[in-house]
């Protein structure tokens, strides 16, 4: 099944059997959030982009690309063009590291500091160019200009049983109901891991176990 924006919202409001003009107001709620969820639970490589941008010295902090999602790899690349990675950690992490945030020299972590913006420790001794491999947030469904996404064609039953979660929740439906639609969103999650996630791709460098 291949779900179009306009087929999907039909299928969820003939399924919960709801055309309560509030409930159909926030159906592209209920769609985005399990777009949402399948994306931060499945690394899908269609979504991954390389993007090169540059950190000012003695600034702690480097932007992020306004479409990111999940970071896969982060490197400085020095002067010699060889690339050097950074182990991603958590925030407190990054200050203990540097509690002086005059602190300079080549960076050696960095961590998720609030939703637009990368920290980084110690802070760049110089002007770096760095390279970001990332998951990317795409377009949604509810947004697509001819109303259809890869998740719409690649992952529908997953889209669609997610999409009910969240729909059962806001209807306040029988918790067994809900817990059904909640079983069968992980069972195409699992399946969907497996049709899309190459066995080892886990990047080592962005859960710190390279060292």
């Amino acid at each position: 099944m291949n779900w179009t924006y306009t087929t999907l919202k039909s299928a969820i409001q003939d399924y919960v059997e709801s055309a309560d003009s509030t409930f159909v107001s926030n159906l592209p709620i209920f769609i985005q959030e399990a777009e949402q969820r399948i994306l931060q639970n499945v690394q899908i490589p269609v979504f991954r982009k390389n993007v090169t941008g540059t950190g000012a010295s003695g600034n702690t902090y480097l932007a992020m690309p306004s479409d990111f999602l999940t970071p896969l790899s982060l490197a400085l690349i020095d002067s010699d063009s060889d690339y050097n990675y950074l182990l991603l950690k958590d925030v407190s992490y990054i200050r203990d590291y540097t509690p002086a945030t005059a602190t300079t020299g080549d960076p050696l972590y960095y961590a998720l500091f609030d939703e637009d913006t990368f920290i980084l420790a110690p802070a760049p001794n110089a002007n770096y160019t760095f390279e970001l491999h990332y998951v990317y947030n795409p377009q949604s469904i509810t947004a697509s200009s001819d109303g259809t996404s890869w998740l719409g064609s690649n992952a529908s039953d997953t889209l669609f049983y997610g999409a009910l979660a969240e729909a059962a929740i806001f209807l306040k439906l029988d918790p067994n109901e809900t817990q059904m639609f909640e079983g069968r969103f992980a069972s195409g999650l699992s399946s969907l891991k497996n049709r899309v996630e190459v066995l080892g791709s886990k990047d080592e460098y962005r859960y710190g176990d390279i060292y």
